[in-house]
């Protein structure tokens, strides 16, 4: 499928966010859904899609045979459906599966676009209940080389520990992609949600940007944040998706711009660390 010139041939990259539903344990309908959710996308001349968590599985699972019975393979025959539809373009598709890996499973994210699968990457800190179903992955998130930029991944409850998004930053990465599923939590009236805060302060903490598919509906009871952002490099809001239970957020960002980690003529973002200091413990005074 040939779309037409996307928003990156004027040195901007449009990055889209859809907000979906998937069903528990429906791979089926879910793989379909995603496929779906990219053509929406392709049509808006996308250049990055973003999916959420466990797009593929769904989340509260009965058990683990049930979780067992939606894990895939990066061989599996949707991701070469995925590959077939993003032939042509220079889209990237990053979006949650659940990882058959053999003997355990694991809560991924798959960076694919028109060659295949680029990177996969295992979900290393679990949230809840994610600890029954997953082992927790052992090697430190991607950063990955797109004509778009530089695409880091971290999955959910990742993003909450400044380590990671931090480490991505030094890897050079342009933006962060955050497939989400964000439980639905009571906050003070007239605030956001602590997850999009969260958020916010990794991408101002680290001068990149940060895009977040976080998911619509209501599975097994469970309700979500529906925060499915995207947030610019000094930390602002620039589109949200609206409380529904597929919807989608749309931007145009100037990528380039998050390498430029200068806050004033004497401070740098990256190079003002003061890396002499921080394996040093703290005096108990």
């Amino acid at each position: 499928m040939t779309t037409p010139a996307s928003a990156q041939d004027s040195g901007v990259t449009r990055v889209v966010c859809e907000q979906l539903a998937p069903r528990v344990g429906d791979l089926a309908h879910n793989t379909a859904l995603a496929l779906d959710a990219v053509r929406r996308a392709l049509a808006d001349r996308a250049d990055i899609v973003v999916l959420p968590e466990l797009t593929t599985s769904g989340y509260v699972f009965a058990d683990l045979d049930e979780a067992r019975r939606t894990a895939i393979t990066p061989d599996d025959t949707f991701f070469t459906d995925l590959t077939l539809l993003l032939a042509g373009t220079r889209t990237v598709v990053v979006l949650g599966f659940c990882e058959d890996g053999g003997p355990t499973l694991f809560n991924s994210a798959a960076v694919v676009d028109a060659d295949g699968v680029r990177a996969v990457y295992r979900k290393t800190h679990l949230w809840d209940r994610e600890t029954l179903f997953f082992t927790p992955g052992a090697r430190m998130a991607p950063v990955v080389t797109t004509p778009h930029g530089r695409i880091g991944v971290l999955i959910c409850y990742d993003l909450e520990f400044p380590e990671m998004p931090r480490r991505l930053a030094l890897a050079g990465a342009d933006l962060i992609a955050v497939p989400t599923n964000w439980p639905l939590e009571e906050q003070p009236a007239g605030e956001r949600p602590a997850e999009i805060i969260q958020a916010q302060a990794a991408a101002r903490a680290n001068g990149l940007y940060i895009a977040c598919a976080d998911r619509g509906g209501t599975e097994r009871g469970q309700a979500w944040t529906q925060g499915t952002a995207v947030i610019n490099q000094y930390g602002w809001l620039t589109t949200t998706a609206t409380a529904a239970a597929e919807h989608r957020a749309v931007c145009d960002l100037f990528l380039h711009l998050s390498r430029d980690k200068a806050l004033s003529p004497h401070n740098d973002l990256l190079h003002d660390r003061r890396t002499d200091l921080y394996a040093q413990e703290s005096p108990q005074l």
